[in-house]
């Protein structure tokens, strides 16, 4: 049974997410703020975390990026503002996988809940085709990437991103093409996700990231992951 943990201040919604989730089959761990969040993420380790973007002590935010320092456990963040892209953009960078807008629809709810899960779980089947140029190293088995010899840390959703554009190496991967194979068909029109994350990938794996030379950009059209000397 996998287990997922919703960290929200306020108690219906929290417990409405909660009784969602038992009934589709998963374990429930519930936090009422921040602190105790982090602590039962720590106690529990959960398959899938849920975080409030504004909570009392410890914001949603922060809560991810502590996560983040030693998981790479899918997060879905949770705001009940109207927000921007670059709001949902902050919570991506912060290492958040997605974001929804409370009030949430329930189907929706678990329909992206399961979506993150497939994801993450999808990375130990990934194609055998690694690649090493000598400067970077993929290897989709282990789920190891080395960028000069040092081991990087990628998120699920990063890497499941980077061996997509690699399987397609020299060909220009539309964005809604990437939308439905890193992410699946319910978030075809999120288009701001490639973006942010194709600049998440390239601050880890470029030797410039402002001249990257592994992750092109064709303007309006898509990504494309190009092949270097050495390999």
């Amino acid at each position: 049974m996998l287990k997922i943990l919703i960290v929200d201040d306020e108690q219906p919604i929290r417990d409405a997410l909660g009784r969602k989730l038992r009934r589709e089959g998963f374990e429930v761990i519930l936090g009422a703020n921040g602190l105790e969040g982090l602590r039962a993420f720590h106690g529990e380790r959960p398959d899938l975390v849920i975080l409030d973007s504004k909570m009392p002590e410890m914001d949603g935010l922060t809560v991810c990026q502590r996560i983040r320092e030693v998981a790479d456990t899918p997060i879905l963040m949770l705001s009940a503002l109207a927000i921007t892209e670059e709001d949902v953009i902050e919570g991506l960078n912060a290492g958040a996988d997605e974001y929804l807008i409370k009030p949430v629809r329930l189907n929706e709810f678990v329909a992206r809940v399961q979506a993150l899960l497939r994801r993450a779980q999808m990375q130990t089947t990934e194609s055998n085709n690694g690649y090493n140029d000598g400067y970077l190293v993929i290897d989709p088995q282990r789920r190891q990437v080395h960028v000069n010899g040092v081991k990087i840390h990628l998120t699920p959703t990063e890497f499941k991103l980077l061996v997509v554009l690699l399987e397609n190496s020299g060909r220009v991967v539309p964005q809604r093409e990437l939308l439905e194979q890193v992410w699946g068909r319910e978030y075809v029109d999120d288009v701001y996700y490639p973006r942010v994350y194709i600049s998440q990938l390239r601050r880890k794996i470029e030797p410039d990231a402002a001249n990257p030379t592994y992750i092109l950009t064709e303007h309006r059209v898509g990504y494309r992951f190009e092949k270097q000397a050495g390999h």
